[in-house]
């Protein structure tokens, strides 16, 4: 339905009133004009076959919403193909499509004859709209007195009216209430199972895997990751996390390697690896710290192991001291421990496990050493772990 091979897309940057015009008359007079260029799509290619559920995601300015126009066939690309078979609904700017002055009915007879319809089939599908778009008697007013959720009522009743072979939205869910996006799930999941195909963009990760099978992660006009929604966005939402983290982050093996008058962690390993990349565990699946611990006086030391979310968002945390549990004297002034988190109840997402140093009182915490891991699988569910439940 959707091809897409090496698309790009590049507009002009102008700093002032002079150099536009400039670039103007060049134009008009058909010679070439040097002016520095904003490059918002570079070499996206991707397939979206009949059927098939696409979402992008991305941060703002990441070229998502452009791509999209391409698509519609709103802009033009600056280079590549793009191939669309079929017909294409679009929901894309607020507004996008109508005329201020006109009324909602207006502007859907206006639609509806953009879209090739005859009078006589535009009364046919206006009752439909009308009610789908539920906004009363503001259909006789004109659109420039609507509020935005309104306006994306009316404007995602018209796209859907037809039922397109390809609907393309950017941002509808984000702005309706949460009737009318209760009202837009159930149409799209109808609308996927008589075989429709769907080209989503949004920043609720909820949406993006309760909707698409196949997520596309923009960055920077190019495309980073495509592959499984689930996937995706569990490694956008790690990118996020990763982002916005304010922790320090110290490498295994940070810690002073020679003596010192501090207690040290002097090595650190989830499941037995060490590879600096993040350890990959299922959901459901077993998490194994280990490590040494450097003790200056030869006291055996005590060790703190804790769970955060990328972003810093506590998890959980255990303590030799409170557990009981003796650090192994490897050799004298070091101590390794092992700590294992069985069937693991964290949701998919981006982790860190911390191990701290502290003094054989356990009163006092030294330096400390993170790794990463990533907790993979498919689930909706909310929040940070995953609490045992049944429905009655």
């Amino acid at each position: 339905m959707i091809s897409l091979r090496e698309v790009g897309k590049v507009y002009p940057v102008h700093s002032s009133a002079a150099s536009r015009i400039a670039a103007l008359w060049a134009k008009l007079r058909g010679v070439p004009h040097a002016a520095s260029e904003f490059r918002a799509l570079d070499g996206i290619s991707f397939d979206v076959r009949r059927g098939e559920s696409t979402a992008l995601v991305g941060v703002n300015g990441a070229g998502k919403s452009t791509l999209l126009k391409v698509i519609a066939g709103v802009a033009k690309a600056s280079s590549g193909t793009v191939a669309i078979h079929g017909r294409v609904g679009a929901l894309l700017e607020l507004g996008a499509g109508f005329h201020p002055e006109y009324t909602g009915s207006e502007n859907i007879a206006l639609a509806c004859a953009l879209m090739g319809l005859s009078p006589a089939r535009t009364r046919e599908h206006q009752e439909a709209i009308v009610a789908f778009a539920d906004i009363g008697a503001h259909i006789d007013q004109p659109v420039k007195h609507y509020s935005s959720g309104m306006v994306i009522r009316l404007g995602f009743a018209i796209a859907t009216a037809l039922t397109p072979d390809v609907l393309i939205t950017d941002e509808v869910l984000s702005v309706g209430d949460e009737s009318f996006q209760r009202k837009c799930i159930a149409w799209m999941e109808n609308y996927l199972e008589q075989g429709g195909t769907l080209l989503l963009c949004s920043h609720s990760m909820y949406h993006v895997q309760k909707l698409c099978r196949q997520a596309i992660w923009i960055e920077a006009g190019r495309a980073r990751l495509i592959g499984d929604a689930f996937e995706v966005t569990r490694q956008y939402l790690a990118w996020h996390d990763e982002r916005t983290a304010q922790s320090r982050k110290l490498q295994p093996g940070a810690a002073a390697a020679g003596g010192g008058s501090i207690y040290q962690v002097r090595s650190m390993r989830l499941n037995d690896m060490h590879s600096e990349e993040p350890v990959l565990v299922p959901e459901g699946g077993t998490l194994v710290v280990s490590g040494s611990v450097y003790s200056p006086d030869d006291r055996i030391p005590q060790i703190a192991v804790g769970v955060v979310k990328l972003d810093g968002t506590p998890v959980a945390g255990c303590y030799s001291e409170m557990d009981g549990f003796t650090l192994h004297r490897q050799e004298p002034q070091l101590y390794t421990y092992t700590l294992t988190l069985p069937c693991l109840p964290l949701l998919p997402g981006a982790y860190v496990a911390r191990s701290h140093a502290m003094d054989p009182e356990g009163m006092r915490m030294f330096d400390h050493v993170e790794l990463r891991f990533d907790v993979a699988g498919v689930s909706r569910e909310t929040g940070i772990c995953k609490l045992e439940h049944a429905w009655s």
